[in-house]
Formats: structure tokens, sequence, C-alpha cells
């Protein structure tokens, strides 16, 4: 039995059709029946069942917390889970001190009744978008039974939870697209909101400035659910846009290069199911995408400077024989880079921002979520270089909306031959994520197609 949508078990619950306690039997039921050791890097069973009992109380005296009171879900494990270690993938955090209380969101979410059945893996360090993990095992991406496939990274446990029916949504972070491209792989719905919409705070940090989390889940309908009890809000903010207010466009350069065939047919079939609804759909010259991307290959990325920071104490000291290597290797590329090269990416990133947010203005840009589904991982297992090559290019899209500080949403958009998912991105300027929400909302249908 899959597990339904976020809305459907809401409503369940408060009709008292749906019991919160066996709810959180059933997922863990589904936990072990599914098999895959490396989904969670721990459950949460005890507070998961004390949670739910809560839910419980609340919902049959009439009061729920939230629009979500009950539901079940997962966390990134970059979130503080009080009384829990936080490993961030890593085992050289599997000695840390429990956390002393919960993350920001996480509070946030216990106020709004959401019930943590656990911590699902991810990437070391949340540094790759592959999801592969050599410490806790690699997910496996649910939508190909015989063929162990990247699940997408970093939120691989993220995206593969929801995929598998487990929990309606659970809960990841984005740096360079590390909700969008799981979700991608997965054939789920993944939200990466604008810098600053949701306190970081007890969330395990890769790069501060680029940071941002979100929901992955299997509608856009329980994206804007989960953001809307998340914010404390009783009601959401977004509600589906007309199609025919809509403004959407194209870029033309750095988002269709190398596209698999798969990916690129998906997107062109996309385009016209969007335009019979009324929407505007244009083409037009976006040369700052590839300006962006020659400037980060020029001086290198700032990921890698927060990341040296972050992680200062343990390069250089035995702990860092402990780091996956492939993680190590992008850390280090900050090595290469000045204080100088720095400063300039940094200059040319808030001019490159102001100068494509102008062109953008209010409109919406669409492009494939990835460049290919999901690989095999055995071949990226075996070759760093294959590896670092996929993991380059799977980055490639959804990076540059991190660089220019947008906010996003990859919705599923057919599949190829094998039946793995292809993926379309909105994404929209600083802010604007109410609006890429209600344009989601409005035309999810037609963008499944």
């Amino acid at each position: 039995m899959s597990m339904e949508t976020a809305a459907s078990l809401a409503q369940d619950l408060r009709a008292g059709t749906l019991d919160p306690v066996e709810l959180a039997e059933q997922v863990f039921d589904r936990i072990a029946a599914h098999g895959d050791a490396a989904l969670f890097i721990r459950q949460t069973r005890d507070r998961a069942m004390s949670e739910a009992r809560a839910a419980r109380e609340r919902l049959r005296a009439g009061n729920p917390a939230s629009l979500l009171d009950g539901v079940p879900m997962a966390w990134k494990d970059l979130f503080d889970l009080r009384d829990t270690v936080t490993t961030a993938g890593s085992a050289v955090l599997r000695g840390s001190a429990p956390a002393a209380q919960d993350a920001a969101l996480v509070a946030a979410g216990r106020r709004a009744g959401l019930v943590t059945v656990g911590a699902v893996n991810m990437t070391e360090f949340a540094y790759s978008g592959i999801g592969l993990n050599p410490h806790y095992g690699t997910p496996l991406n649910p939508r190909d039974p015989l063929v162990a496939r990247s699940p997408g990274g970093s939120s691989s446990g993220s995206g593969a939870v929801v995929a598998a029916g487990i929990v309606p949504f659970s809960i990841g972070t984005d740096t360079g697209g590390s909700i969008r491209i799981p979700a991608a792989f997965n054939g789920v719905v993944g939200y990466k909101t604008s810098t600053g919409h949701h306190p970081m705070g007890g969330v395990f940090p890769l790069s501060p400035t680029l940071d941002t989390l979100g929901p992955l889940a299997r509608t856009v309908q329980d994206c804007v659910l989960v953001d809307a009890v998340l914010r404390g809000l009783r009601q959401p903010d977004a509600m589906a846009a007309d199609p025919g207010s809509l403004d959407f466009v194209i870029p033309d350069t750095v988002m269709f290069d190398d596209l698999a065939p798969a990916v690129a047919a998906a997107f062109d079939a996309t385009v016209q199911r969007l335009a019979a609804t009324g929407a505007r759909i244009r083409r037009i010259a976006l040369p700052e995408l590839r300006e962006t991307a020659d400037i980060i290959a020029r001086l290198g990325p700032m990921t890698s400077v927060e990341a040296a920071l972050v992680h200062r104490d343990r390069l250089n000291t035995p702990l860092e024989s402990q780091i996956d290597p492939r993680v190590i290797r992008r850390i280090r590329m900050a090595d290469k880079m000045s204080a100088v090269d720095l400063w300039e990416l940094q200059t040319h990133r808030r001019r490159l921002i102001a100068a494509i947010n102008d062109r953008l203005g209010d409109a919406i840009m669409i492009c494939p979520t990835t460049p290919s589904v999901a690989m095999p991982i055995a071949p990226l297992e075996a070759d760093v270089e294959v590896f670092f090559h996929h993991n380059f290019r799977t980055l490639r899209n959804t990076a540059l909306g991190n660089f220019l500080d947008w906010c996003g949403l990859a919705i599923p958009n057919g599949a190829d031959a094998d039946g793995m998912p292809t993926s379309l991105m909105l994404s929209a300027r600083h802010g604007r994520d109410r609006q890429i929400l209600s344009a989601g909302l409005a035309l999810e249908g037609a963008i499944r197609g």
C-alpha cells in the first residue's frame, strides 16, 4: 500500500476516519517492508509515537495544531532532532554529542503537529548531486526495481522515501540542487525556497550563503501545505494562478546543452501542453547564464570556500581520511582559490543577479531540472572521473539558480523508455516563492501530462 498525499491523509485524520497512532505504526511497517537499510540513518520511533498520541488527543478534541496535524514525515540528516546525533551523512560525526534541541524548522514542525519518524540518508556533508554514501550505503532509487540507480543528491533519502510511498513528504536542503535533483531522479515534486524563507538554525551547513531548504512531496499542493504550516500559517497563501496570467521564458543558453534525448523530448512536449493552457511562453536571450558558468569555472566555486571553513578543523587531520574522498576533492577546490578570487566572484555575483533579474522581471524561467534521468550507480562507483563528469553535469541547471539566488520548483514531466522520470524546473528571482507555487498549483496536471 503506498502512502497517500499529505493533503488526503490530513483530511482523513481530521474526519476521524484515520488515527494518527495507527498511521505512524503503518509507516514503520512500511520502512521494514521496503527493506532498504540505507534509506534511514536513524528512526525515531519513540518520538513519533509520542507525537502521534499528542496529535490524536488534539484531533479528538477538535483542536488540530495545523492543517497537517498528525501527518508523518522525515528529515534529512542535517537537521538537529533533539536527543539524537546529527551525522550529516558522515562517519566522523557519529560520536558527536546528541542535539540539545530541535533545529528551528523541526521545532516549527513539532508545533504544527507533524510526526517525525526519523532522519533519512544523504550525501556526506551534503556535497554531491548524485547521492552516493560510502558510510551508510546509498539509498535505492525506487523507480527502478532492477538496476541500482542514483537517487540524486544530496537529499537522496528524502527523494527516495517519498517515491517509495513511505511518508508523504520529507524536508531536504538545497545548496546547488540538492532538493530539485532527487525530486527529478525519483519522480516527485521538490521545492527550493528562497534564501531566508525559512530559518536555518540547527541545520548543519554546507555553504551558508547558498544553503536553502524545502519539501520533497508527491504533489505541488503538498509542498504548498507543508511550507504554510512550517511558517505557522492557518491557511496557505499560495493559490492556483490563472494560466492566462502566467509568463514563462525559455533561456537560449546553457540549460539545454548536452540533454539526453528523452529529457529534450519531454521538455518540448511539456511546452506544447503549457501553451495549450493559455500561458504565455517566449524564448529569450539570457547571456548571463553562460557568463555565470564561465566565471565559476575560472575563479572556482563559492561552496568549496565556505565548506573549507565549515570543515577547517577536520582538514589536514586524521579525520580527513575518514571522509569520502569525492567530498574532500570538492572541498579542496578552495585550495586553488585566493582571497582575491573569492572577492571577484562575489562582485560578479552581485552584478549578475541584478542583470539577470532585470531581464527576467516577474517571468518564470523553465528548463529541464537535470540534463539526464537517474543513471546506474555501478559505473559511478567504479571510476571517480565518471562520477565527477556526471555530478558536474547533473548539478549544472540547478546550481546556476543557487548562485543567482532564485527559488525553484521541480515537477515530474514524463519518463524515458525505461520508465525513469524526467522533470521540469520552474525558477524565479528571489522572493517570488508564492508566484512559482501558484504557477505549479495551476499547471501541475499540464506539466505531468
